[in-house]
């Protein structure tokens, strides 16, 4: 029996408020962008499709990260301000050197992750009835810090030759590119070890320690107040 024309128009509208309710959910959408961006990226090294697909995913979550902090005019502003250095690295493949433009733009990109990651951290852990969207947002800043860690230890690397040494038996290659730069920060924020790579100067050294400990304690303390916090609030309702 076909559809009369109410009921046709009752599915458009229902249909409109739940793509509505997705983007109001910005943490959400960011928190999936992220992940979204970690499994594509081995793909881009292989096939055209998936280079292209994770250059559009990586510039959409910078444009979530400006959106995800953009409840002050003044925030939108400046993030998209920081925002283009970014973008640059994924519409434009820059070559990381010691070049003066290559390391404008890491720094600039690390600006941009640090003014995110202050703003969603005031917001979220401020926030004195959290709700999901509260959680995904302190799970977006978690990711956004190992990021951040990525561009510093990249930045490093730049500067101070041999900082990291890849290990031949566990790596198919002897120069360091950005995923194993990812890699390195993940696994090192989330205490897994990164096997096959090693802080061989004292300074890349220092700064595995701080990104661990940075972890720990993000999550001991952190996500577990606020998870409390968001379990009182499911319960008084």
């Amino acid at each position: 029996m076909p559809e009369t024309r109410e009921e046709t128009k009752e599915r458009a509208v229902s249909g409109a408020q739940w793509v509505l309710s997705i983007i109001r959910r910005r943490f959400l959408l960011l928190f999936l962008f992220l992940v979204a961006s970690l499994a594509f990226y081995p793909l881009a090294e292989y096939t055209s499709f998936g280079y292209v697909v994770f250059r559009i995913i990586g510039g959409v979550a910078i444009l979530l990260s400006v959106y995800a902090v953009s409840r002050r005019r003044r925030y939108i502003v400046i993030g998209m301000l920081f925002a283009i250095p970014a973008l640059v690295q994924y519409v434009r493949v820059i070559r990381f050197d010691t070049s003066v433009l290559s390391l404008s733009n890491i720094s600039l990109s690390l600006v941009f992750d640090i003014f995110i990651i202050v703003v969603m951290f005031r917001h979220i852990f401020t926030n004195q009835k959290p709700n999901s969207e509260t959680v995904f947002g302190a799970l977006c800043i978690y990711m956004l810090i190992a990021f951040t860690f990525t561009g510093i230890y990249e930045l490093v690397d730049r500067l101070q030759p041999h900082a990291f040494y890849l290990n031949p038996v566990t790596n198919t290659h002897m120069v360091l590119d950005r995923f194993d730069f990812i890699y390195y920060s993940f696994a090192t924020m989330t205490a897994l070890g990164a096997s096959g790579i090693t802080a061989a100067s004292n300074q890349a050294r220092s700064l595995t320690i701080i990104q661990a400990l940075l972890g720990i304690f993000y999550l001991a303390v952190l996500i577990a107040r606020l998870m409390g916090a968001y379990r009182n609030t499911t319960t008084l309702t």
